[in-house]
């Protein structure tokens, strides 16, 4: 919640804080760097405030690749079409005038987080065809293609990290944490580990090598402790599925 109205703040605040955990910054700029250091789910910001304004933080928050994905809710007092236009042409999800029902915001921001969760399935489904067959399907979120990238550009490291992980996308460890959960519904060190799983998998299934030289491939020093996370995940031994299909 960001609004520089430490009355109307606190009555928002109050209002929100049963059904969710509440950030709040009593100006644009503080508003920008609880962004970056909480990553939430949704914004909602005045449009008038000191340091900068609502337009300028909702342009901030769109054009930057580690904030562009979160929804953002505009009030403002003044009512003309233009203002709103303005404000909608920065990326603002939704757009309020002062005053409103409280009730219509609750409304709207559950609706805008539904939505979220929605485009999270969505992009979980995808980030699972991705892993698996590289060339199959594109995931259309920027953030999680090039987490992909990153992650099978370096998959036979077995010191590929997710402090690695969040070097590469310019984030620290719980705004990554965030922001890829949100997505895939994984935390990053699954999101690694499902992807290495993944590609043993499918390379299992061409069945042109041997289990340790797969474990070693996707980033497992230890075949043994490959077999046993794969066991736990598919049901059935590396060593079986590869006999499996190269007797198909």
């Amino acid at each position: 919640m960001v609004e520089d109205n430490e009355d109307f703040r606190f009555y928002i605040k109050d209002n929100l804080k049963p059904y969710y955990d509440v950030l709040e910054a009593g100006d644009g700029k503080a508003g920008w760097q609880k962004a970056l250091s909480g990553h939430p789910d949704l914004i909602v910001s005045d449009i008038s405030m000191p340091e900068m304004n609502g337009i300028d933080l909702c342009r901030k928050i769109r054009d930057d690749r580690r904030t562009a994905s979160i929804p953002v809710i505009l009030l403002t007092a003044l009512t003309g079409e233009e203002q709103q236009l303005t404000g909608l042409e920065t990326g603002a999800s939704d757009y309020m005038t002062k005053p409103f029902n409280v009730e219509i915001l609750l409304s709207r921001v559950r609706n805008l987080l539904n939505q979220q969760e929605n485009i999270r399935k969505t992009y979980q489904k995808q980030v699972q065809v991705v892993a698996s067959e590289p060339e199959a399907a594109p995931v259309e979120d920027d953030f999680v293609r090039r987490a992909l990238a990153y992650v099978e550009l370096n998959l036979s490291d077995p010191d590929l990290s997710v402090e690695g992980l969040s070097r590469e996308m310019f984030m620290s460890r719980a705004a990554l944490y965030k922001k890829l959960f949100t997505l895939t519904g994984q935390t990053p060190a699954e999101f690694i580990r499902q992807i290495r799983l993944q590609r043993a998998k499918q390379l299992l299934g061409r069945g042109a090598t041997t289990v340790a030289e797969v474990a070693y491939q996707v980033g497992f020093n230890n075949p043994k402790n490959f077999a046993k996370i794969f066991k736990e995940t598919y049901g059935e031994l590396p060593s079986s599925y590869l006999k499996n299909r190269t007797s198909e």
